[in-house]
């Protein structure tokens, strides 16, 4: 396989500016190149935004999930899974206001600007409802990972996806995204389920069984082009953490960009409403 090797780093503007090439928004709320004919899934009044959603329970797990509000292209919706944070379920997701903790705001116009742009989105709950977090970096699942509990689900999961258990969605183009313990579990995706996965966005986190310090091994062959989102003051998972596997992954080839934010600490990045959709249109 060859590969290209590319790492990008963008340095963004404590005030939450975004970069030049940023698409524009339309008046139905749509980023530029979505389906905009169309009125957006998700409502901001103030200080609130909120998508329409649906759920149902696989694995005995809750699976919040929307598709665009548009007719879905011949071969299916592109896919993005969301990984929840430590705590605050994936269906919490779809609803925020400015007022909540770790940029859940953000991360809820992340989701709009992904179902304005023509994208599925599915969030599934950790263990426990959501109130706990992924396995993927803890012991002993972190080296002994296949068949453990969110082995089985994500398998599961995946399966749905393929089956169309969600609606019609495009089985080669599916991609993943996810914050602090579920940033870990989207490097997860490239480590333990291959060829799956097109594109990664890892905010707040790192290498699938990386903690407070990070030792990569060999990385998958192919391992999808990853985007990290990061807050330099991040207390939770500091940026001695994310910046081994960011560095291995372009030191073996892949291609890797890094958005780092000054001043933010653990939390959904503004700029990943803009960010993330480009990141996975360009995979």
């Amino acid at each position: 396989m060859t590969t290209t090797r590319l790492m990008l780093v963008t340095l963004v503007a404590a005030c939450g500016s975004t970069t030049p090439d940023s698409p524009t928004t339309d008046a139905s709320g749509a980023t530029d190149g979505s389906p905009s004919s169309t009125p957006s899934r998700c409502a901001v009044a103030g200080t609130q935004i909120t998508c329409s959603s649906h759920s149902l329970v696989i694995g005995g797990r809750t699976v919040t999930y929307e598709l665009p509000n548009a007719t879905a292209p011949a071969a299916g919706w592109p896919l993005v899974v969301f990984y929840q944070g430590s705590f605050i379920p994936g269906s919490r997701a779809f609803s925020a206001s400015t007022s909540d903790s770790f940029g859940q705001f953000e991360l809820t116009s992340t989701i709009k600007a992904l179902l304005d742009r023509g994208y599925a989105v599915v969030a599934p709950d950790a263990q426990s409802n959501g109130s706990l977090y992924w396995q993927t970096n803890v012991p002993p699942y972190a080296t002994n990972w296949t068949g453990c509990d969110d082995d089985v689900f994500i398998v599961q999961l995946i399966a749905a996806a393929t089956a169309g258990t969600f609606g019609p969605l495009d089985p080669t183009r599916r991609y993943a995204m996810g914050i602090s313990s579920g940033g870990f579990m989207t490097s997860r995706m490239a480590v333990s389920y291959a060829g799956k996965f097109r594109a990664l966005a890892v905010a707040s986190g790192s290498y699938a069984t990386c903690g407070a310090t990070c030792t990569v091994p060999v990385l998958p062959a192919d391992h999808p082009p990853t985007l990290f989102l990061h807050g330099d003051q991040d207390p939770t998972v500091p940026m001695s953490s994310m910046t081994p596997y960011r560095d291995k992954l372009a030191a073996e080839g892949f291609v890797v960009k890094t958005v780092i934010h000054p001043g933010a600490g653990h939390e959904w990045l503004p700029e990943g409403k803009t960010a993330i959709p480009d990141w996975f249109d360009a995979h």
